[in-house]
């Protein structure tokens, strides 16, 4: 006996066997109860979706002899057998695609004619219908509009938008779903277990994931994998027969990332590459793992991990210890990556290039304690270097050991909460103050309206974080400072107007005094920019400004330094020429 492919052996021959498509098998099932059935149909959607399969068992249902009271066919009737051995006379099937041409549209039309002999309808079912040419499309229009009594067609495609809007508008549309991952999982569980293979749960999702919701190419991919495997469906048989990555190598890139362990993300990288694999696979197979981080942070969003339970747990687990703004981060730099592979000489380099920025990503940004989530990152002032504490993540995907970071982790700030004055954070890696300048703007501090650096209060953090100065104030050295930043600018208003602002040194605090809020707004880019490299020159942090708006004192300042606001040019143009003012006055002219 010749084999039959489970796709055919395991055709739908009732509508309660169609898989997934629910929604379109209730509609019709309805429309034949109640006696409300149109002429025409068009079925659309991806491959591999049950379009033609509906269309034939909507087919020998409208000529089935005896249907059940829930509108399906009997399959026992002579016209039910006459269908199923392809000896029907009035179920006719034809194939746009070899048949396109407007002399087998008239050749059908012809046919369309004659009544049927038997039964009740003749059913045409044209399957690939937007194949057919332009002409064979509006030869076809009249007979669509207006068939006889007896005649219903059933158009399919996957390609709706090829079909001419003339044809959409005589057919009544129903559109079919990509079948859900879940759904194809207990189908094929069915089929298994009907034909006597051992299927693990987790290999059978891979298949249905890889199908991307086509039934069709799940079965072809069963058939495949099941004869290799020879009765025992393995996650290791589906992985080898498909090409697919392993989970565990995305979960192991993670902790190497979380860690920040380059030498070992690079070694996983090597062997993913050893195995045959390309590089866009690996990046692609880490941004969805990413993104399943990501869902796992919220209990409303963990419907959307399609995976089974046992994987659901693992991803719960490594998402505690991932930030959310760390895994926006790497999906960045990986959807970056997935760009520039294409176009990329040495793609190697490249994937490693993103891997490394990914590993590191961590420095770069500033994390506050998250009692739900895993990472942490504390800055503290400490002789001229900032302190960089980051919790540890486990190298492996092990429940247990994360479970040792956890408690490890716990202990840790109990302990600080006890003796915060002998805590010595482990696992502290150094940085020197030059190297925050690529921090994220995020960390970037903001002007308000009387400081250009944000005045915090120490009282209002934690005690265990509360920062003691290492530089004590300087006048003379602010003001030097001062001098060799100016003196490094280039010609032009900004200068011209730092050199004639007035600083004052009262502790941490530098006083600018200027003499308008204009001089304040072109300066504004300038002040932070002093900051910064007196923040890396004298190690300290505290250093703040804090604006002062005061003519009196900024009196002669202001007569060096030209006119600058509209207003002021035109006082100045009055002062010169009174006549001005005059003119102004007889022409009604306003200042913009």
């Amino acid at each position: 006996m010749s084999f039959v492919v489970s796709a055919r052996k395991y055709r739908p021959q009732q509508f309660k066997d169609v898989v997934g498509q629910k929604s379109v098998t209730n509609t019709l099932k309805n429309a034949i109860k109640s006696g409300k059935l149109a002429h025409s149909f068009l079925f659309c959607g991806p491959r591999g979706v049950g379009k033609t399969t509906c269309a034939r068992i909507l087919a020998k249902l409208l000529n089935c002899q005896t249907p059940t009271a829930d509108a399906e066919p009997c399959g026992t009737c002579a016209s039910c057998l006459a269908f199923a051995q392809s000896a029907s006379f009035n179920i006719f099937e034809l194939d746009a695609a070899s048949n396109n041409s407007v002399d087998d549209i008239r050749s059908l039309i012809e046919q369309v004619r004659f009544a049927p002999q038997s039964g009740k309808y003749k059913i045409y079912i044209i399957d690939e219908v937007h194949m057919l040419s332009q002409a064979a499309f509006n030869a076809f229009l009249k007979t669509l509009e207006e068939p006889p009594s007896y005649a219903i067609f059933i158009l399919a495609t996957t390609e709706k938008h090829k079909i001419i809007p003339t044809i959409l508008s005589r057919c009544q549309i129903y559109d079919f779903n990509r079948i859900t991952v879940q759904d194809m999982v207990e189908h094929l569980q069915d089929i298994a277990q009907d034909q006597g293979i051992t299927a693990e749960p987790d290999a059978l999702h891979i298949i249905a994931q890889k199908a991307d919701g086509g039934l069709r190419d799940a079965l072809s991919m069963f058939d495949r994998i099941a004869g290799y495997a020879q009765g025992n469906l393995r996650y290791e048989h589906v992985l080898e027969a498909l090409n697919v990555l392993d989970y565990d190598y995305f979960f192991k890139a993670t902790d190497y990332l979380l860690a920040q362990d380059a030498s070992g993300l690079l070694l996983l990288f090597d062997e993913v590459l050893r195995k045959g694999f390309e590089g866009d696979n690996f990046i692609n197979g880490l941004s969805a793992h990413f993104r399943n981080l990501l869902v796992c942070k919220d209990q409303a969003t963990l419907t959307l991990l399609d995976v089974t339970e046992g994987l659901k747990e693992r991803y719960r687990t490594q998402a505690l210890l991932a930030p959310m703004a760390l895994l926006l981060s790497l999906l960045n730099l990986a959807n970056e990556c997935e760009i520039q592979y294409k176009t990329s000489k040495n793609k190697r380099l490249q994937v490693e290039l993103s891997l490394l920025k990914m590993c590191y990503a961590t420095n770069a940004l500033h994390f506050s304690q998250n009692p739900n989530g895993g990472g942490s990152i504390a800055l503290q002032a400490n002789t001229g270097l900032t302190a960089l504490t980051l919790k540890q993540a486990p190298q492996t995907g092990t429940q247990e050991k994360k479970n040792d970071a956890a408690n490890l982790n716990a202990q840790q700030q109990q302990q600080v909460k006890e003796e915060p004055a002998k805590y010595k954070p482990a696992g502290t890696v150094k940085l020197n103050l030059n190297q925050l300048s690529n921090l994220t703007k995020d960390q970037t501090p903001k002007a308000n309206d009387n400081n250009i650096l944000p005045d915090e209060n120490p009282t209002d953090l934690p005690e265990t974080q509360l920062v003691t100065p290492a530089v004590l104030p300087d006048e003379n050295a602010v003001r030097q400072y001062w001098q060799q930043y100016v003196a490094a600018m280039n010609a032009g208003y900004a200068k011209t107007m730092m050199e004639q602002v007035v600083i004052g040194v009262s502790g941490f605090t530098i006083t600018i005094t200027i003499a308008s809020e204009y001089q304040r707004e072109l300066l504004k880019d300038e002040i932070p920019q002093f900051l910064n490299r007196l923040y890396s020159q004298t190690g300290c942090r505290e250093y703040k400004a804090a604006w002062v708006i005061n003519k009196e004192q900024a009196a002669d300042t202001q007569k060096k330094m030209p006119a600058y606001m509209p207003n002021e040019q035109l006082k100045e143009m009055i002062a010169t020429n009174p006549k001005l003012n005059d003119l102004i006055k007889r022409l009604q002219l306003q200042l913009s």
